[in-house]
């Protein structure tokens, strides 16, 4: 890879300020991270703080676990392989569409091994309570994950009691379509969220693989999965979420969030971003990420809707939380 940049700085180096948080014209606070922008040849464009050292992508990552599950022999298409990537939002249509995929597999929501939760949506997550629902494995948003390495295990002979165990099958071809897509080896694997095994990349191996997945060729898993979740970006997010927005008003747009306000996101001629946020904020994301896009050359309404993260005081807006860079 080639770059017109100065070298990453070192890991020990304090990042830069990525979104400060300005309140009745006073800086109040600021959150600091890393960022990279690919050109569309795959270059690197642009970096701040140090886009190679290894990051835990989180949910960023379920393309690839996505992807994985394909090419484990899983044939998922539509709705149901979008949501197989997807950090769903626990509304009614996510909920129905997972209990139909486990029925489909001859599998129940108790084989679930997703912990216990509430809609991730926190306009759902007030219905769900007001209507007496209590915290359940289904309503986790990996819940559509889960079910796909479920059904593919099933397909495979595979235990699906261990399926979560990093030495499982399915979970050593998931490192391997990871590491094969962001071009760079695997450099720890933790535990995410849901229990499932979660491979670190750096920031630049993570752009790089969402540019593998929409530059792939029709028909490869990688592009399956890419164009499932740009044809139903609903069931990767929610009605209510970035991602939606961006795959749906962006044409070719690929978008991914991940918890510890982690996002990638790849256009269709092979641009490419992503970031982190350092101690994790979302509320510092929409504001980067709107950033980011600008400097992608993204050009429509949906990236000031991104973008916009008003402060309120008295429930007045006086203040706001904007990119720094």
């Amino acid at each position: 890879m080639t770059s017109s940049i100065a070298p990453f700085p070192s890991s020990s180096s304090v990042h830069p300020v990525l979104a400060e948080v300005v309140r009745s014209g006073f800086t109040e606070g600021s959150h600091r991270g890393s960022l990279v922008v690919l050109a569309a040849d795959g270059s690197v464009e642009l970096a701040l703080g140090d886009p190679a050292a290894p990051v835990f992508p989180r949910s960023s990552n379920k393309p690839m676990q996505a992807a994985a599950i394909l090419r484990a022999g899983l044939d998922l298409s539509g709705e149901r392989l979008a949501l197989a990537a997807a950090s769903h939002s626990g509304e009614p249509f996510h909920l129905d569409l997972v209990r139909t995929m486990l029925a489909e597999h001859g599998l129940g929501a108790g084989d679930l091994q997703t912990p216990p939760d509430l809609p991730l949506d926190p306009v759902e997550a007030e219905a769900y309570l007001a209507a007496g629902g209590v915290r359940e494995p289904l309503t986790m948003n990996c819940s559509g994950k889960h079910t796909a390495m479920l059904a593919v295990c099933l397909r495979n002979g595979w235990d699906t009691a261990t399926y979560l165990d990093p030495s499982h099958p399915l979970q050593r071809l998931v490192g391997e379509v990871v590491a094969e897509a962001a071009g760079e080896p695997v450099a720890a694997i933790g535990t995410d969220g849901c229990g499932a095994p979660l491979m670190a990349i750096g920031l630049v191996g993570l752009a790089r693989a969402f540019r593998t997945f929409v530059l792939a060729e029709p028909g490869t898993a990688e592009r399956r999965v890419a164009d499932a979740m740009r044809a139903h970006p609903e069931y990767v997010a929610g009605t209510r979420r970035p991602d939606t927005w961006l795959m749906r008003e962006v044409p070719g747009a690929l978008s991914k969030m991940g918890a510890e306000a982690v996002q990638a996101v790849a256009l269709p001629d092979g641009r490419a971003l992503a970031f982190k946020i350092d101690d994790g904020s979302t509320r510092a994301l929409g504001p980067v990420l709107a950033r980011s896009l600008e400097l992608l050359g993204v050009d429509a309404p949906v990236v000031s809707r991104i973008g916009r993260a008003p402060l309120l005081g008295g429930a007045v807006e006086v203040g706001e939380v904007r990119a720094a860079f």
